[in-house]
């Protein structure tokens, strides 16, 4: 039975009839409500939505990336992903000064990118987004009462003390990982949208993930989101010999852009399919590893997670607002 698409169409109705119209930085505009729950139950299946085509192979590029400790968009762009470009080419506008006599403007996005791509040292000045996400599940800034920031050498790893703490201890109440580092927000391309996590488990064998979320892009993030926790679920079940159980997504401002309207109301509309089940191939990895040391995680390939009998309608275009 597939639960997911009708609490994500539901979502969208409420927002239709409940929204109120809020500015946005962007200048787009939202229809906005605020407060709301998505709950998964992964026995049901891998939760990626039907009633519109998941791109699944750019969702996990992105949780990749994270897991990497990456910051950097050139790994999304050599694989495809592109969800973060305009965060990325923003950011450089803002702080790029074209050279008199050398370089009059500054270039257009798809130059840019395509500078990322293929102009050596390019990448390394201009691709860096500042410590969002990747940067602080794996590699989170110490900070001494009596001595200030700990050199970085001797950072924490949240995800790694996760699976430690997992395996020793499942009934604490302290497992969770955090990206709103609040000394470092002013240094990021884009605070986080999903800002921490916390798992739990049941009866010794059952983890459930609950994610919590500042800021929802429904139409566009939310899809992602919802399938990329699932995804980080049950790798980490498979990493401590667990059974994936629930996902909660905690949704603070959930919206609609006003130019998603349409399309929403578009999928509304459609009818579900059962949904897929996922298949994680790790045949190749270093089995004497952590499968979720910084390391191990850089062997991963996209062709070693595959959605088994993915059904679906076709995807709905919509603008991304950046």
């Amino acid at each position: 039975m597939n639960n997911l698409d009708k609490q994500y169409q539901s979502l969208l109705q409420d927002i239709l009839d409940n929204g109120v119209e809020k500015e946005d930085r962007t200048g787009t505009g939202t229809h906005s409500v605020f407060g709301r729950q998505i709950r998964h139950k992964m026995s049901e299946g891998f939760p990626a939505l039907t009633t519109k085509r998941l791109a699944f192979k750019t969702m996990t590029t992105e949780l990749l990336w994270f897991l990497r400790g990456d910051t950097n968009i050139k790994y999304l762009v050599d694989n495809g992903c592109n969800i973060w470009n305009g965060d990325c080419y923003k950011k450089f506008k803002e702080s790029f000064s074209p050279m008199p006599g050398i370089q009059s403007s500054i270039p257009l996005q798809d130059e840019f990118i395509e500078k990322i791509k293929n102009q050596e040292g390019f990448a390394d000045i201009w691709g860096e987004l500042g410590p969002i996400y990747g940067k602080q599940w794996r590699r989170w800034t110490k900070f001494d009462y009596h001595y200030g920031n700990i050199p970085g050498d001797l950072s924490i790893d949240q995800i790694q003390n996760l699976i430690n703490d997992l395996k020793t201890n499942p009934d604490s109440r302290r497992l969770m990982v955090n990206a709103w580092n609040v000394s470092e927000l002013d240094q990021m391309g884009l605070p986080p949208c999903h800002y921490g996590f916390q798992m739990y488990v049941r009866e010794d064998k059952y983890l459930s993930l609950m994610w919590n979320q500042r800021s929802v892009d429904t139409f566009l993030g939310l899809p992602f989101n919802i399938a990329s926790y699932g995804l980080l679920l049950e790798i980490i079940a498979k990493e401590v010999n667990m059974v994936p159980d629930e996902l909660i997504g905690n949704l603070g401002d959930t919206h609609l852009y006003k130019n998603h309207i349409e399309q929403a109301k578009e999928q509304i509309g459609r009818d579900s399919f059962e949904l897929p089940k996922l298949i994680i191939n790790n045949e190749f990895w270093n089995p004497d590893d952590s499968m979720l040391s910084v390391e191990q995680v850089k062997h991963m390939e996209l062709s070693d997670f595959i959605l088994d009998g993915y059904e679906s309608h076709p995807s709905i275009k919509a603008p991304l607002s950046n």
